[in-house]
């Protein structure tokens, strides 16, 4: 395998299993600890199968081709006598002739070669054509030039225009002003789904672009996927592979005035109705003669030949996100739109997790996965994600708001609307109404101001709550797929945008006198949840809040569409019908991966931690209708000398007291003490930093409040100065900038100091994606079990659904097994913090017994199981730490 340096074995390995994996057309869980190189790993394994298939593909290709042609030849020589059609002796087996027979093998060998001949002439134009632009700079300069041209005639001719209509004075009609036109919903046609016009000015042959076999990679984060491309730039592949980086329009937007929006939400409609206003100017144009014209915004960067530009640009050099915008502003082009011309050309396609595993996302964007390779990377949390991206949920004041928004909408325009957009808002505002009936309110009142009279949490199939709703008479499909092709919610917000601010002056026809409510209403809702007690809010979500709450009831229409058997709904009934709100929870996660599985040549799933992949196995890859026998697991061990890893379930501490948090022990003052007891006779032992994570943020204040009490914390900050992990996520990067200034003055200065502690939160922001190499990390210590809730209505109800639909596994129950990995998961993720490249060093310390368990002691990753010690007292543990210390200071 091409590697830009001499790889590991394991690296070697995973290459190896993994270049199988994609040959065979296997699904693959692949697990690399982080520190072993994982990334290029991946890009040379995968690339280097990706580069031999399409030689051999090249070369069988050839081979046809050259086949097809001295049979031509042949066939000038020889005219070759076939059977007679009439002949009654030529049959073949299936009872046809056999001139049938041939002259339909003949028929489908002809179509291959054609239709290789053709793909073949069209790699040679997009070779011929990114060649081009690779080495001439002078095309680059001509489009530049190009491109300043158009705008200065542009210019010019709205000046010209500017002053032809000062002449001319304002059509005399009963007119609404051309910002107000632009709310009005449009004429819907149809319920049927009409053929998307694609609106491009040039019908060019690169548009029916087959695409070509390439990889998908996606991770969690934008970070996580422009540190991906960064590895390709460096590796072997980095010149001659064709890479495109896909994002949301909020990542690659480039046009101001759409950006500042802020919400995605928001960005998305404006953007789809500007091009909408594209596609019907021309037809605006060609009614020249009418009387209303309307002036539509259009997005000046949606130019197809600058898209064009872009995409070739994108497919001659590897580009990061960064980049891809960088280009975008300098060539006036959409990246969001050009990005997306460059997919079926590209070899490697870097995306979000959300743009694959949501189907009309992956539709929206022009990913066929038909015969296909896909990588999902950081793919820990598959099935959370997943379920994540399909749950939705809206508050019982989002209800009442957008009913009284659609109301006073519906009022205002109604003169102005066709039936068939009347019959629709009505369907909406009826569901809108009952959501809130069902949540014990009335629409018509403030949901902050009514009291609901049976508080608590109810679970319900999709079916029990259409009825329960009386919902179940209305085709939600159609609702869905209208507020999806009629942009409601884009001409809502523009609607209360205008006439719901309180700072709005409202003209005061009669028309407009109505809108006051909707001011007024608006207010109430801000003044009551402030009432509340609620935490400020930013800005920007308080508008969005107000503002556009139909977006976020869309989302949860749409889930209601899942198949009853699929999904829950949950309705939390909480002191107002304000602060009430309904749920759609998805339990089955492999309905929506089964069609990603079903259609891709290839699927791997890989990720530092992966253990236990019995979750991954069980409820995505079996649930989804994957042969077990198509499943491949790989798991490699860490590139680190095994002494450069301490790993120690501790059962008791120096007082002897038995290790064991659960709910009902971990709040004894004595658990606590011993506790604290631990950490003060660590840091004395270990330099540097100490990572101790707690099972929840309650947990960890309350400990720190009883260390503060009893005196502890004071001994503890003798050695190491203590620091917790916010709950905002802004002012984490703050506190590690700290920590890490602190110990590294520590280890300069020597003295009694010796570094750090960091009190951290299993699940919270420090256990995941954060690395805590050499010193950040010489200790990483978890106190307890970090089980979840299982008093949570969703949590149990996954876990009855989970007994009903999964085989009991070595006795246990699913839902035994479903805690326990959560658990492990949680655990696995924060201990593989510590160890980050081969030369790292550092010890783990599991404080409960009940980790020595073989079910439990078996969920923990290979390669930190091979090396754990299980010592019963605290003793013999506390001397193996010393040693680890002293080499600490030694090689220090």
């Amino acid at each position: 395998f091409p590697f830009p340096y001499t790889p590991y074995l394991i690296q070697e390995r995973f290459m190896a299993a993994l270049y199988g994996a994609l040959e065979a057309g296997r699904v693959g869980i692949f697990e690399s600890p982080t520190g072993t190189g994982k990334s290029l790993s991946l890009i040379c394994g995968a690339l280097s199968w990706l580069r031999d298939f399409q030689e051999k593909k090249q070369r069988e290709e050839a081979r046809l081709l050259a086949l097809e042609e001295s049979g031509q030849e042949e066939k000038k020589k020889q005219q070759l006598p076939s059977a007679e059609p009439g002949d009654p002796e030529s049959k073949d087996t299936a009872g046809e002739p056999d001139w049938v027979t041939a002259f339909v093998q003949k028929k489908e060998e002809r179509d291959m070669v054609d239709r290789l001949k053709e793909e073949q002439i069209r790699r040679k134009k997009r070779e011929e054509r990114l060649e081009k632009i690779r080495h001439n700079v002078q095309l680059k300069y001509a489009a530049k030039r190009k491109r300043s041209e158009e705008d200065e005639t542009k210019r010019l001719l709205q000046l010209s225009k500017e002053v032809l209509s000062e002449g001319t004075g304002a059509d005399v009609v009963e007119q609404l002003d051309h910002n107000e036109e632009e709310l009005i919903l449009a004429e819907y046609e149809s319920d049927e789904e009409k053929k998307v016009v694609t609106g491009l000015e040039d019908d060019d042959d690169d548009l029916e672009e087959e695409h070509v076999t390439k990889i998908y990679y996606c991770s969690r984060t934008h970070s996580q996927l422009s540190q991906f491309v960064r590895e390709v730039q460096k590796s072997p592949f980095g010149k001659d592979t064709r890479l495109v980086s896909l994002g949301s329009r909020q990542n690659l937007c480039v046009n101001e005035e759409v950006r500042c929006l802020g919400a995605l939400q928001l960005i998305n409609d404006r953007c789809m109705e500007m091009q909408k206003n594209k596609h019907e100017k021309k037809s605006d144009e060609e009614m020249e003669g009418k009387k209303r014209r309307v002036s539509r915004t259009v997005c000046p960067f949606y130019s197809y030949e600058q898209m064009q530009f872009l995409r070739d640009e994108v497919l001659v050099e590897v580009k990061d996100i960064e980049q891809l915008v960088a280009l975008g502003r300098e060539t006036k082009a959409c990246p969001y739109y050009g990005s997306r011309y460059a997919i079926p050309a590209a070899q490697l396609v870097v995306l979000p997790y959300q743009m694959l595993l949501h189907e009309p996302t992956r539709n929206a964007a022009g990913i066929k996965l038909k015969d296909q390779v896909v990588i999902i990377d950081e793919a820990h949390n598959l099935i959370d994600t997943i379920t994540c991206i399909h749950s939705a949920e809206v508050s019982g004041s989002q209800l009442c708001c957008a009913h009284s928004q659609l109301l006073q909408y519906m009022e205002r325009y109604r003169k102005r609307l066709k039936a068939k957009n009347l019959m629709y808002i009505k369907q909406i505002l009826y569901l809108l109404e009952q959501f809130v009936a069902v949540l014990g309110g009335n629409v018509k009142q403030n949901p902050n101001c009514q009291a609901v009279s049976q508080t608590g949490t109810v679970l319900k199939s999709i079916n029990d709550f259409l009825f329960q709703s009386q919902i179940d008479n209305i085709n939600l499909f159609k609702v869905q797929r209208y507020c999806e092709k009629s942009l409601i919610s884009r001409k809502l917000f523009g609607f209360v945008e205008r006439y719901g601010g309180p700072a709005t002056a409202v003209k005061t026809n009669k028309e407009n006198q109505k809108l006051a409510g909707l001011q007024n209403f608006l207010l109430t809702l801000q003044q009551g949840s402030d009432k509340e007690g609620d935490p400020p809010v930013e800005p920007e979500n308080e508008q969005l809040r107000t503002a556009s709450p139909l977006m976020q009831i869309e989302g949860f229409l749409l889930a209601l569409t899942n198949a009853n058997q699929d999904g829950r709904v949950i309705l939390n009934r909480q002191g107002t019908v304000g602060q009430s709100s309904l749920k759609f929870l998805l339990l089955n996660p492999a309905v929506h991966f089964a069609k990603v599985v079903e259609e891709c040549r290839a699927v791997i799933i890989a990720g530092g931690t992966m253990q236990p992949v019995a979750d991954f196995r069980e409820q995505l890859l079996s649930c989804a209708g994957v042969d077990p026998a198509r499943v491949l697991e790989f798991s490699c061990g860490h590139v680190i000398p095994p002494e450069n890893i301490l790993p120690i379930i501790l059962c008791s501490g120096p007082s002897n007291q038995q290790l064991e948090f659960t709910y009902q022990t971990r709040d004894l003052p004595q658990m606590m003490d011993e506790t604290g007891r631990i950490l003060c006779n660590l840091c004395n032992v270990v330099p540097g930093g100490v990572v101790c994570f707690f099972p929840s943020y309650e947990y960890e204040k309350q400990v720190y409040a009883h260390w503060e009490k009893t005196g502890l914390l004071t001994r503890l900050a003798a050695k190491k100065k203590i620091f917790q992990e916010p709950k905002k996520t802004n002012q984490v990067e703050q506190v590690l900038v700290e920590y890490a200034k602190c110990i590294k003055r520590c280890s300069q200065a020597g003295g009694q100091m010796t570094g750090a502690l960091l009190l951290s939160v299993v699940g919270g922001k420090m256990s995941e994606g954060i690395n805590f190499s050499d010193d950040l990390g010489r200790c990483v210590i978890m106190v307890g079990m970090p089980y979840p809730n299982i008093k949570s209505p969703e949590l149990q109800e996954k876990m009855t659904w989970l007994d009903k639909t999964m085989p009991r596994a070595a006795g246990q129950a699913p839902s035994r097994v479903l805690i326990e990995n959560l658990c492990m998961k949680a655990v696995n993720q924060s201990i593989g913090r510590a160890i980050r490249h081969q030369k790292d060093f550092a010890s783990i310390l599991l404080l409960d017994h009940r980790y020595a368990r073989p079910a439990i002691f078996n969920k923990l990753p290979q390669w930190i199981r091979e090396r754990t010690q299980v010592k019963p007292a605290f003793g013999s543990a506390f001397a193996e730490l010393r040693k680890v210390g002293t080499f600490i200071l030694c090689t220090a």
